[in-house]
């Protein structure tokens, strides 16, 4: 059983701490949660809410469809009192006049002046909340006491207490009783997975969403001992991590795709030193500033063709925060292993959606480091011609005598700069030849569905769980059968599988949240199978698993 409210208000209203307080209370009882967020791009006004999908199975995406509504306002109300279930609820402020039977109209504010403070309403309507789901109000206090001073804490939970007891239980649902889950985000995943890897220096100039990957590892500078440098542009900031890789210490940056486009240069630098680099560009609607917080995949095409030249690099699409903490240490070992960038492609649907997950597994972490140990008696190349284009990397300074020369022109084995155009070829095959090794390290796409479906989705990164939603649906009340890929390694592109479910079925449908149907395109250019019909989605705003069904009419 599953319950999915939504909270929502004007920025400045205290909607986070609400449903930071709520998802944390459901969780320790044991329920599983997903939380989404929509805000506006401003600090006091607009409409921003919170949805908290909970219950107790698994959660796998978000919902259109709201059994609850704690409105800070009445525009809350307005806005969305369409996506609500006839049985649903609408906890609201008393001094708000709204005529519907499912209105339980509160003393939010009142009781919050009575208790002289202001900002405890939300605690009233917190109350109310786990009265009607028949939910004590264990944990709640524990909560407030980690979030608040003692003197704060004692009102939010006087406040708690009384819309508890303002109304009855409506419905009853009984928890997993277990909290051994871990409640996570994508970009706190990302961080995790950077930390355990071993990762030294991250640098990055703030941009929405990636910037709570960067707030995150500098709180824990001291404990992990990474260095965190907020740098004063993006350009400065892949430098910096270049320059920290070539010091011999695992380096990463991350942006969105504004800041990726100041960094294209220095990937290519990246890739001439031959210096291993994790880029984790989070995407968020263009072209330019565009829609800084909401969601989109509208960057693929950029980030595989990014930098002048041919250069080898990979690009991982994220899915969720397991994913993103193991292919964060994956695209660890990668990048040093072939001495290439490797970008972790995110979004801000990923970056701000928290949920349940099980804890990481940390037996799976392996650390591999690729350096060499020079000839004594040879000078040593640093670019050396070798049968698989990887060149021994030392770290600077280790070995007397040995000097690592980088220089972003093209050089010869040893670093120097040339013009010869034999030097030239041989070089630039060399860096290529990494490419070929690279594809025998690819994970062919995740699969689900019927064996032998007549309908395939074709999606990658974020839109994993609603495409698993969307295929489970269909399957349980269709004559058709549904099956999806879902693409996590992107490029190079692994084809194997992709062939092989597209041999006989009947429709292809691409689904993605960008306007030209980017890896429907990549995919034609690089296998030739044609994908003529898209479920595409660029409104900013993330598509559901009903988006997907609903639209899947309109294209069969």
């Amino acid at each position: 059983m599953l319950y999915n409210i939504l909270i929502g208000g004007a920025a400045g209203q205290g909607m986070e701490t609400l449903a930071s307080i709520l998802e944390k209370a459901l969780k320790r009882k044991g329920f599983e949660i997903f939380t989404i967020q929509d805000y506006m791009s401003r600090v006091r006004g607009g409409h921003n809410f919170f949805q908290i999908r909970f219950g107790n199975e698994k959660i796998n995406s978000h919902c259109s469809k709201l059994d609850g509504i704690i409105a800070l306002n009445s525009e809350t109300v307005d806005l969305h009192i369409h996506d609500l279930d006839n049985n649903g609820f609408i906890i609201i402020d008393d001094g708000i006049k709204y005529d519907d039977n499912r209105v339980f109209s509160l003393p939010l504010k009142s009781t919050a002046r009575s208790i002289g403070n202001l900002k405890v309403f939300g605690s009233v309507a917190i109350g109310a909340f786990l009265k009607l789901f028949d939910q004590d109000l264990s944990y709640v206090e524990e909560l407030f006491n980690e979030k608040f001073n003692k003197e704060i804490a004692g009102k939010n939970f006087d406040a708690l207490k009384i819309g508890f007891d303002c109304v009855s239980a409506k419905y009853s649902i009984k928890s997993l009783q277990s909290d051994n889950n871990i409640l996570i985000n994508s970009n706190q995943a990302i961080s995790l997975g950077a930390l355990a890897s071993d990762c030294k220096f991250y640098s990055a100039y703030p941009m929405t969403p990636s910037t709570s990957i960067m707030t995150y590892l500098s709180s824990k500078m001291k404990d992990a001992k990474i260095v965190v440098e907020q740098a004063e542009d993006e350009i400065s900031a892949i430098n910096m991590a270049i320059g920290a890789s070539y010091a011999g210490v695992r380096a990463m940056t991350g942006t969105s795709g504004g800041g990726f486009a100041l960094m294209v240069e220095a990937v290519g630098l990246s890739a001439m030193l031959e210096q291993p680099l994790v880029i984790a560009e989070i995407q968020r609607p263009g072209p330019t500033t565009g829609l800084p917080t909401r969601t989109e995949q509208a960057d693929l095409k950029f980030v595989i063709s990014s930098t002048p030249g041919e250069i080898p690099k990979m690009v991982i699409a994220l899915k969720n925060p397991e994913d993103s903490f193991y292919q964060t240490m994956r695209a660890f070992n990668l990048a040093d292993k072939y001495q290439i960038p490797v970008i972790l492609l995110g979004d801000q649907f990923l970056s701000d959606n928290n949920r349940t997950v099980k804890p990481f597994d940390f037996k799976k972490i392996k650390i591999e480091r690729h350096l060499a140990d020079p000839d004594e008696d040879k000078e040593y190349k640093r670019y050396k011609l070798t049968a698989n284009g990887i060149s021994p990397r030392i770290i600077p300074g280790k070995f007397p005598g040995k000097t690592v020369l980088v220089d972003s022109d093209e050089h010869d084995e040893f670093g120097h700069i040339t013009e010869s155009a034999s030097v030239r070829i041989n070089m630039n095959d060399k860096r290529l030849k990494k490419m070929d090794l690279l594809k025998k390290e690819l994970i062919e796409p995740e699969y689900i569905g019927a064996e032998i479906p007549d309908t395939l989705l074709i999606a990658w990164g974020s839109l994993e769980g609603q495409i698993i939603d969307a295929v489970e649906k269909l399957n349980s009340s269709s004559k058709s059968k549904y099956g999806a890929l879902i693409f996590g390694d992107i490029w190079p592109l692994p084809d194997k599988l992709l062939n092989e479910k597209t041999l006989n079925v009947k429709k292809i449908i691409n689904v993605e949240q960008n306007a030209t149907g980017q890896l429907a395109a990549l995919i034609s250019e690089q296998t030739g199978i044609k994908i003529t019909n898209s479920i595409l989605k660029y409104d900013g705003r993330p598509i559901s698993s009903e988006d997907i069904i609903n639209d899947l009419k309109e294209v069969r």
